[in-house]
């Protein structure tokens, strides 16, 4: 009994640490409209620049020359500006005047401007690691998934973040199979779900009715999968199902 409240203290802490996520910028030398480059950053990427304090913008401005270039914040509302990832917006960075009534941002000289959004102008996209994501389209039980991804690639995806669940959203719409295997497996003896690569799972976006009640395990072991339509949430099943499936890779 002590040996399991400390398991449990420890995992609490693991997820009480305050980890700081570090983006990295990449500067597209092509010109696109804002919603074209949007795209082009969710799918290549994770989304358009989004940028939460100075260290942020003294990044940003490392990877750019002083031309226009798009941001990834929006006009959403009456003098209400959101990053197009869906983060609330904690800093900015106007320049004089600004923002003028128009609902998309560009950067220039390292301040803030809003023109139209059909403008054509390069950007620059940020992820948060170079690891990229991909759907193997194969009908495989979890622990096959499992080995496929390490062998192929590097393991089964942890989602870790609101930024990797977004990615994995991003992909899971490829696969053929109305449930995607994640990295997430149920800790028997603990009742507690875990990711493969080690972490606790901090993050959570169950589907309702799922990943919160204890599991049984004495029926069969369960693996945790993300719905590939709908609102693709994480979804409790059994490990023998066999499904489309998430590698991370580098």
């Amino acid at each position: 009994m002590e040996q399991t409240l400390y398991f449990i203290l420890l995992l609490v802490a693991l997820c009480s640490v305050s980890e700081c996520v570090q983006r990295q910028y990449h500067f597209i030398n092509e010109r696109k409209t804002w919603t074209e480059a949007q795209r082009y950053c969710r799918e290549n990427y994770t989304d358009l620049a989004t940028a939460d304090n100075m260290n942020d913008m003294n990044e940003l401005n490392k990877s750019v020359n002083d031309e226009r270039i798009w941001i990834g914040l929006q006009k959403t509302g009456h003098n209400k500006w959101q990053w197009s990832s869906g983060e609330p917006v904690l800093y900015l960075n106007w320049a004089t005047g600004q923002p003028e009534n128009n609902n998309c941002s560009m950067m220039r000289n390292g301040e803030w401007h809003v023109v139209g959004c059909d403008k054509s102008l390069t950007f620059i996209c940020n992820s948060s690691n170079n690891n990229k994501l991909i759907v193997i389209r194969e009908n495989l039980t979890w622990s096959e998934a499992l080995r496929y991804c390490r062998q192929n690639h590097v393991d089964l995806v942890s989602v870790h973040s609101e930024e990797i669940q977004r990615r994995v959203m991003n992909v899971v719409k490829l696969a053929s199979t109305a449930e995607v295997w994640l990295g997430l497996h149920n800790y028997c003896i603990m009742n507690m779900w875990l990711w493969v690569s080690g972490e606790t799972v901090c993050y959570q976006n169950w589907a309702p009715g799922n990943g919160t009640k204890p599991e049984n395990c004495k029926l069969e072991k369960r693996k945790g999968a993300v719905q590939s339509g709908g609102d693709q949430r994480w979804i409790s099943r059994p490990e023998t199902d066999k499904l489309n499936f998430i590698c991370s890779r580098y």
